[in-house]
């Protein structure tokens, strides 16, 4: 059976273009699952933006992400975005969902079978969804990432396009922090990094917690710590040409953290906290350091010249390219069409 004879949806969220300018990590995903489908031959449609830019068919209600243009209601664009594609959902043999929760509701008043990838869980308060839907298909993004009792199906790690991150052999000055400016992300942290250290630290990404960021970064800007505002895949890859090392000091588990892959990719090494999905996404002593504390991660700043530029981006291609990704997703996808034709017999 060719790829070609099965027809995919793709579901990504509509608060940003799909593939985001800037930062949308989940539209990053979904774009890149629909890319490398397509690529592989695939019948695809994308459910996006407008906007959104696909080789795969796009399918849009919502002109631009509600995060983008101020003049649309979020709620407003979420369902009729979401309640598009099931309506559409008996044109497809598969529904491959990257919006979270909500998108759940409407799993049963379909037969199309819908596999969701699980993002994150933002809040305890969703999870009555996913218990109400425990029977369903899903994937995490890392095997720490798991609430107990859902259906997985597998993990499957996020994939990047490596071609958008060259690899960068020689290390720059600077001390990078790409990311929200959220507590969650540790900006803070990393500020008492380059402190202690002496060392210039660029920070980059959307404001997501305004009053964090004037209590807790602004006050500590100077010609050594700056912020840069957010930025796109150019902007990215001037960061990592004059990066020593990203920082990654989350405070919170990580559920899998795009960015230490797009650092990798590039050949910078991550210093990150030891929580959540870092250990598995990162090699510990060969593509970055797992850390506890600020005084840890400054130590470990010591031991830099000893990672290998190229042995990063080599476990990148190995474990979080495109094409892995997609490959692993292939087999999710054949494990369903199984079950679902056992069901039928």
């Amino acid at each position: 059976m060719s790829n070609a004879s099965k027809r995919i949806a793709v579901l990504s969220p509509v608060a940003w273009r799909t593939p985001p300018r800037q930062y949308g990590a989940w539209e990053t995903v979904a774009s890149n699952v629909a890319e490398g489908l397509a690529a592989r031959g695939w019948d695809v449609t994308l459910f996006a933006t407008g906007d959104s830019l696909t080789r795969a068919r796009l399918h849009a209600v919502v002109p631009r992400g509600y995060e983008e243009d101020n003049r649309v209601d979020a709620k407003v664009a979420e369902y009729l975005h979401i309640s598009e594609t099931f309506e559409h959902a008996a044109e497809f043999d598969l529904i491959h969902s990257h919006y979270d929760f909500m998108a759940l509701c409407y799993t049963r008043l379909t037969s199309t079978p819908v596999l969701t990838t699980i993002h994150g869980f933002s809040s305890p308060r969703i999870m009555p969804v996913y218990d109400k839907y425990r029977d369903g298909y899903f994937v995490s993004i890392s095997d720490s990432d798991r609430a107990p009792g859902l259906n997985y199906l597998g993990t499957v790690y996020n994939g990047i396009d490596l071609s958008l991150y060259p690899l960068i052999e020689r290390p720059g000055d600077d001390l990078i922090f790409l990311g929200r400016i959220h507590p969650d992300k540790g900006v803070h942290l990393a500020i008492e990094v380059a402190q202690l250290s002496g060392l210039p630290l660029l920070i980059a990404g959307i404001i997501q917690d305004q009053a964090y960021f004037r209590e807790k970064v602004e006050p500590h800007l100077n010609q050594q710590i700056r912020y840069i505002g957010p930025v796109d895949i150019a902007g990215k890859n001037e960061l990592f040409s004059r990066a020593r090392v990203l920082l990654h000091l989350n405070t919170i588990p990580e559920r899998f953290g795009l960015v230490l892959v797009e650092a990798n990719a590039a050949g910078i090494p991550v210093i990150a906290m030891d929580l959540g999905s870092c250990r598995e996404v990162l090699q510990d002593g060969r593509t970055g350091f797992m850390v506890n504390s600020v005084a840890e991660a400054v130590e470990c700043l010591q031991r830099l010249p000893g990672i290998d530029r190229l042995a990063c981006h080599r476990r990148v291609e190995q474990l979080f390219s495109v094409e892995a990704m997609v490959q692993s997703y292939e087999r999710v996808y054949q494990t369903i069409f199984d079950l679902e034709a056992e069901k039928k017999r």
